[in-house]
């Protein structure tokens, strides 16, 4: 037989590589077949999977067609992770003429329920692991993040802490209230779509209180807002106390009210006109199954004072509070042989008398700089009129 009339392969098979679930096809194009046979088989299990166009193999998901009387193409839906491996086109001459190629299936990440970690509590303090385990062609790489955003403090100290951690064992130690939150699993390996698991991670801690001030000054008919800050989870029970009793929103008279934000809750107590009966300590408590604590703030009394004077009102604010001083009554003159207005002083106080002596430091500064004025204005005077003499 001469060498034109044996059977010969138009061009090489084609590797390909297909995501599962995917269509694999391969063609295998021979020239001048006459009447030779073409079958298709799978190395890897040395499975003959069809003859011409007749399928051997009870794999109902392979079919082989004759294209263009030189192609022989076998077509393999649903493509499954066991069908990754070689596969040749044969013809049947003496000696045998084939050519194969490859199929590699790839598979998305998956990530698998066990070991994976699920939901945790945890107390404070305690160390924590976090574990995923993902399975796909190829393996998938892990990463963990939280949900948020936040930095992962994987030794407790914020100096530690990395926006994200590659591996699939997340390892914290000392386990702090500032950890509690949503983290991600997220597997990929480079195959649509990745893949992403949420753990809880929840912290449990007694409740603590924080009070910026603990001295709150009012005057009589003012309204006044005492405030205390408390984290705590599980969640906790938070009220007011005076006198060892329970301060409840009857009435109009005391408002309190909770501003929650996870485990942080900011307790504050509304007294709408303040009378003589409500200044003395308040409580504020919180309580959880882990423990209890309290704050103590003292509401204190400031009388009201009136300023009625020619120079510009001095007024010192704490703690939220305002308060205004004035100066005694007594200490008025009226200097007419000076036209200037730098010549003389007039200073008003409501309420005062001419034998209180109450007077305060600021009052004494005032009244010994009058003292000095008219010394000076005095014995100016009496040195003009000397020399004239």
């Amino acid at each position: 037989m001469k060498s034109s009339d044996i059977p010969k392969f138009g061009e090489p098979i084609q590797n390909q590589t297909i995501a599962v679930g995917r269509e694999a096809v391969f063609s295998c194009v021979v020239d001048n077949l006459q009447t030779y046979k073409i079958a298709w088989l799978k190395v890897d299990s040395q499975t003959i999977l069809s003859i011409q166009t007749h399928i051997i193999t009870k794999n109902h998901r392979m079919t082989v067609s004759h294209v263009e009387n030189r192609a022989w193409v076998l077509r393999i839906r649903d493509v499954k992770e066991t069908d990754k491996g070689w596969y040749m086109c044969q013809i049947n001459t003496d000696p045998m003429k084939n050519q194969v190629g490859y199929l590699n299936v790839v598979v998305p990440p998956d990530i698998l329920d066990y070991p994976t970690s699920t939901d945790m509590v945890v107390r404070e303090g305690s160390n924590v692991t976090l574990k995923c385990a993902a399975r796909g062609s190829p393996q998938p790489t892990i990463i963990w993040r939280r949900e948020g955003g936040e930095p992962i403090a994987l030794t407790g100290q914020r100096e530690a802490a990395v926006s994200s951690f590659n591996g699939s064992i997340l390892s914290i130690s000392r386990v702090n209230r500032l950890h509690m939150g949503a983290y991600l699993c997220i597997a990929s390996n480079g195959i649509p779509p990745s893949v992403s698991k949420r753990v809880m991670l929840i912290v449990h801690f007694p409740p603590m209180l924080m009070i910026q001030n603990q001295l709150v000054g009012s005057a009589i008919g003012q309204k006044i807002t005492l405030e205390c800050q408390s984290e705590a989870y599980p969640k906790s029970i938070n009220y007011w106390m005076k006198n060892e009793t329970i301060i409840t929103k009857a009435g109009k008279r005391f408002e309190p009210i909770e501003l929650e934000n996870a485990y942080k809750v900011i307790m504050k107590l509304t007294i709408n006109s303040v009378s003589q009966n409500d200044f003395g300590a308040y409580r504020c408590v919180s309580k959880n199954s882990l423990g209890d604590t309290d704050g103590t703030i003292k509401l204190y009394h400031i009388p009201q004072a009136t300023l009625q004077t020619t120079l510009p009102p001095t007024t010192t604010t704490s703690r939220a509070v305002t308060t205004t001083t004035a100066a005694h009554p007594n200490m008025i003159d009226k200097m007419s042989n000076y036209k200037s207005n730098d010549d003389y002083l007039i200073l008003k106080n409501v309420g005062a008398t001419p034998g209180n002596r109450n007077i305060d430091s600021r009052d004494r500064g005032i009244m010994i700089a009058l003292n000095f004025h008219f010394f000076f204005l005095f014995f100016h005077n009496f040195f003009l009129n000397s020399i004239h003499l």
